[in-house]
């Protein structure tokens, strides 16, 4: 894909969009020109800035294909803020958006008041893309799992931006010998915003969980504090998951660590079919 000069594409209009930041940033007038009749979206836009000025704060000035092939200078905005731009909008158009988002908006709420609700979708998502119910049932097993280490960590002084992530990799390393970078690498995952637990086969979740849950008990056992001896629980929770894998290993004569992916399972399915 050529992300520099990707284009969204709509019956009759097109929205370009740029890679940047790691994230997709849209174009802002062309998102005016799908939802809005207006014959000029830029004088449009002027105005709606006017009117809600903002709006100015959630753009950013990138660099996208002109009309006359030119590179030059545009307002965009990423998916979040799209999003937002969207409700500013007065048009039938941008209606099923809107009635998207208070749907949405809607369903959080009942989450925070019923949490199961928040597991009985996130299981549905999974259904959607077509996932086993016995892969759903661990994955949501080990979500749960993680969300109390996590927890754990928060509250004993880790840095959440940095911090889970390095012990993250401490157990990962342990227990299957790869860091989680290295892993996508190994599965062949190449976006950022694709999970490696997605994309794990069961043995795979199962260790995961177990490294993860070793983890958390140790923590509490040992009464760790701050990112240091943290660090040593993580290590040691996961070499308890590391020697459950080489026994295993060496009872069955193969290797569970797979470079099987869903996308290649997928493509499987439909070739079979």
């Amino acid at each position: 894909m050529d992300k520099a000069n990707s284009l969204v594409v709509f019956p009759d209009k097109k929205i370009r969009r740029l890679w940047h930041n790691e994230e997709w940033w849209f174009s802002v007038s062309d998102i005016i020109a799908v939802l809005t009749d207006s014959i000029d979206e830029l004088a449009y836009w002027r105005k709606l800035k006017e009117r809600e000025p903002q709006l100015v704060t959630i753009c950013h000035g990138l660099k996208l294909q002109a009309k006359d092939g030119k590179m030059r200078y545009a307002d965009c905005v990423n998916t979040k803020n799209a999003f937002r731009l969207i409700q500013s909008i007065p048009s039938p158009k941008a209606e099923p958006f809107k009635l998207w988002l208070a749907q949405v908006g809607y369903e959080r709420v009942q989450e925070i008041e019923n949490p199961e609700l928040a597991q009985d979708r996130v299981k549905h998502y999974y259904e959607l893309k077509g996932y086993p119910k016995d892969w759903i049932d661990k994955r949501l097993r080990g979500i749960a799992i993680r969300q109390e280490l996590t927890d754990e960590w928060k509250s004993r002084g880790v840095a959440e931006e940095t911090g889970f992530a390095i012990l993250t990799n401490e157990i990962s390393k342990a227990t299957f010998g790869k860091t989680t970078q290295e892993y996508k690498q190994f599965k062949g995952l190449t976006k950022k915003n694709q999970n490696l637990r997605d994309h794990m086969q069961d043995w795979e979740l199962i260790l995961t969980m177990v490294g993860e849950k070793a983890t958390t008990d140790i923590t509490q056992a040992k009464d760790s504090k701050g990112f240091d001896e943290c660090k040593d629980s993580a290590q040691e929770g996961g070499q308890i998951a590391q020697h459950t894998r080489k026994e295993l290993e060496q009872k069955i004569g193969k290797s569970i660590i797979s470079q099987e992916n869903f996308l290649k399972l997928k493509e499987r399915k439909k070739i079979d079919k």
